[in-house]
């Protein structure tokens, strides 16, 4: 009974932390499609998007290259 308690508690847990950070799609003017983990960072200064891709590399792109970013 214990394990399957524990088990339940993990499961939720997972849920909810998964819920916590969401994930955008940026498209590029030259037609393709950024996956990211969490909200990309637009630094308006040097006019760079710092985003971290699915394998976990953090990337910097032009924002003029960048048509859109729509949360997933």
């Amino acid at each position: 009974m214990i394990k399957v308690v524990l088990l339940l508690v993990g499961v939720i847990g997972s849920l909810l932390l998964s819920g916590c950070s969401s994930d955008y799609v940026m498209a590029t003017k030259d037609g393709k499609m950024l996956l990211t983990e969490g909200k990309p960072i637009i630094d308006k200064e040097t006019g760079l998007v710092e985003y971290t891709d699915q394998q976990g590399h953090t990337t910097q792109i032009n924002s003029d290259d960048i048509s859109s970013i729509i949360k997933k």
